[in-house]
């Protein structure tokens, strides 16, 4: 199960119209990569994606993917904390 904090729900969203303005099909999703996961823009849904849906935002997430959508600084970079972590980022005064 994937769980979004209200901070990346922010980004999500704003990516997500950003990126539509240019490609009405993208969506941001979720996969795993060298580095533990990394969070790409797509306008395809691989099967067996998991599909959450926020206020202004679709996320697809890889089939096997579980934790929580968070946020760490610099940047506002997203990161996938682990299913249990109970730490979430706190939105800096910039936010």
């Amino acid at each position: 199960m994937i769980e979004v904090t209200a901070w990346a729900a922010d980004i999500l969203r704003r990516t997500t119209e950003a990126a539509r303005r240019l490609n009405p099909a993208a969506t941001v999703r979720l996969q795993r990569s060298p580095e533990g996961v990394a969070f790409v823009l797509t306008d395809e849904r691989p099967e067996g994606d998991e599909l959450v849906r926020g206020e202004g935002f679709e996320l697809l997430v890889e089939a096997g993917l579980d934790g929580t959508v968070d946020v760490v600084e610099p940047h506002d970079r997203l990161i996938l904390r682990p299913p249990g972590d109970p730490e979430r980022s706190v939105r800096g005064a910039h936010g």
